[in-house]
C-alpha cells in the first residue's frame, strides 16, 4: 500500500516512468506518460532516447468521440496491436513532427471536450486504442492507466519503446542500465 501510495504521488507529480514488459511476450521496455502531463521535452526525450514509434493510448470511447478508425480492417499483426489511423491536431501546428507539434496534437486529443472536428488524419501521432486482450503488458498498461485516473488525469498514456543505439531492442538488463542513465522508475503500480 505505501508503494502504491508513493508511486501516485510521483504520478500526480508528472513525473513518468518506464514499463519492463513480460519475458515471455515481447521482452522490452517502453517509456510511459500520462497524456494529460506531457510536454515537448518528454516528447523529445522520447523521441532522442527511447528511439521508437510514439504513441497515443485512447479509450474505445475517445475513439468513438474523436472519430478514429482501426490502420485496418484485418489486423494481422503478432501481437494484434489496436492502432487507428494517425492523428494531427487541427490547429496550433506547424509541421506536425516537431516535439512541441505532437504535444499539442496529444493535448488536442485528449481534451475532455475534444471532438473529430479537432483532429486531422493522418498525421504524427499514433494512437492506440486500449487493449483488450489480457497479456501481462496489456494488464500492465491498463494499470498504468487506471492509475493516470486515480491520479486524477484522463485514462490515456503517451507510450514510446526503447531501443539501444545500434538500433536493437532494449531487453531488461539494458533497461535497468538506461533506467540508471536517466533517472527514471523501472515498473508500475499494479491496481
Amino acid at each position: 500500500m505505501k508503494q502504491q501510495k508513493k508511486s501516485l504521488m510521483t504520478l500526480k507529480k508528472g513525473n513518468w516512468k518506464f514499463i519492463v514488459d513480460d519475458e515471455d511476450r515481447e521482452n522490452e521496455g517502453d517509456l510511459v506518460c500520462a497524456a494529460d502531463k506531457v510536454n515537448s521535452d518528454i516528447v523529445n526525450f522520447m523521441a532522442k532516447h527511447g528511439r521508437g514509434l510514439i504513441c497515443l493510448t485512447l479509450t474505445k470511447e475517445k475513439c468513438s468521440v474523436l472519430g478514429l478508425k482501426q490502420m485496418t480492417d484485418s489486423n494481422e499483426s503478432s501481437n494484434k496491436t489496436a492502432f487507428t489511423v494517425s492523428i494531427e491536431a487541427k490547429e496550433g501546428i506547424t509541421t506536425g513532427i516537431s516535439a512541441q507539434d505532437r504535444a499539442t496534437t496529444i493535448f488536442a486529443a485528449v481534451n475532455p471536450d475534444a471532438t473529430k472536428k479537432d483532429i486531422a488524419q493522418p498525421g504524427h501521432v499514433f494512437p492506440l486504442k486500449q487493449w483488450r486482450r489480457c497479456s501481462s503488458k496489456s494488464r500492465s498498461y491498463r494499470s498504468f492507466l487506471r492509475s493516470c485516473e486515480l491520479a486524477g488525469y484522463s485514462p490515456s498514456g503517451v507510450i514510446c519503446e526503447i531501443m539501444n543505439d545500434d538500433g536493437s531492442m532494449a531487453r531488461r538488463d539494458d533497461l535497468i542500465e538506461f533506467a540508471k542513465k536517466h533517472n527514471l522508475k523501472i515498473g508500475l503500480l499494479l491496481i
